[in-house]
């Protein structure tokens, strides 16, 4: 069989696939809901993370696929969020659902502050810049008295429900499967919006589209602040289950490896996203016992996928 040919095959399943989206996706639900009544913890724990994945993916996807800006840095986000519900619920007794509003100003602030100032560089510049921020925040978390210090925190309070403690794994897959669907829908409602068009425009040609009267500093930085959020509200639900973080958890390779899994499953299309998100924490639980290998036979896997379909597997559709 052909590179063409295979190509080409893989192009007709995905496009049968969208065709009939909507049966698919009513029978996919049903089947995601019924799994922790068949699945054991050690499933369950990676599903849940790879529901997590999927909503930094996602919320990276909105800066990187939808406007076009490579941003080197996007943990740091997603440790605001993770270390705001940390310090008000460890330190000053807040109560967990109290914590997401003030995590998601936080997260906005960190976009506004990323972004204001450096959203007229382009390319590497951008992305020098963005990995830096990513860093600041990394290094204040390990230097900084109220995070910790290079320890964490811990004795992060997990939340309640309607009086139920989310304290067991099964509840945590519900949780970021709700967040992940959340972020799906979000995700589509933003891409198919005015704003949308617009990250759009500015992404395929910034000055045409400050030629048509777009701002494309202020649409930028909305990208970036909508990412932030969702990376926020993911790092408040993590810092929840995992009741401890530390400034090891939001390296500069975990930015790297939410960048790796739009880019992998097709920056833009949210479908691709997911599968890419997917892909990152499934492929290595397969193939876990051939033990270390297995980081080498995915990297082969993404070399290939690079060479022979370098818009990802799952590419949005040009207009």
């Amino acid at each position: 069989m052909t590179t063409d040919t295979l190509v080409s095959r893989t192009t007709g399943i995905l496009g049968l696939i969208e065709t009939h989206q909507k049966t698919l996706l009513v029978l996919f639900l049903a089947i995601l809901i019924g799994i922790p009544a068949y699945a054991n913890n050690y499933v369950l724990e990676v599903l849940a993370n790879t529901w997590f994945y999927v909503i930094l993916c996602l919320g990276l996807n909105i800066v990187v696929g939808y406007a076009g800006l490579l941003d080197l840095g996007y943990a740091a986000f997603f440790a605001v969020g993770a270390y705001t519900t940390g310090i008000l619920t460890s330190r000053f007794g807040f109560n967990f659902w109290l914590t997401i509003p003030v995590a998601m100003a936080f997260a906005t602030l960190a976009g506004v502050i990323i972004g204001g100032p450096t959203l007229r560089l382009r390319s590497d510049y951008l992305a020098i810049v963005t990995l830096g921020f990513g860093e600041i925040v990394r290094i204040a978390a390990r230097n900084l008295k109220i995070t910790g210090g290079a320890s964490g925190l811990i004795g992060i309070d997990r939340p309640h429900f309607f009086g139920t403690e989310l304290n067991q794994i099964s509840h945590y897959y519900f949780v970021f499967l709700a967040l992940a669907l959340l972020a799906i829908f979000a995700s589509y409602r933003l891409q198919h919006s005015r704003l949308g068009r617009a990250w759009q425009y500015v992404r395929e040609d910034e000055d045409a589209a400050e030629a048509m009267g777009i701002n494309r500093v202020a649409i930028k930085l909305y990208a970036y602040i909508i990412g932030a959020v969702f990376a926020g509200i993911a790092g408040c639900f993590y810092a929840a289950k995992m009741t401890a973080i530390s400034p090891e958890t939001f390296t500069f390779s975990q930015s790297i490896l939410i960048l790796l899994g739009v880019v992998f499953g097709g920056m833009g299309k949210i479908p691709g996203v997911v599968c890419g998100a997917g892909a990152l924490v499934l492929f290595p639980e397969v193939f876990r016992g051939i033990g270390s290998m297995r980081l080498l036979v995915f990297a082969v896997v993404m070399l290939l996928v690079m060479l022979y379909r370098p818009q990802g597997i799952w590419p949005a559709q040009k207009s």
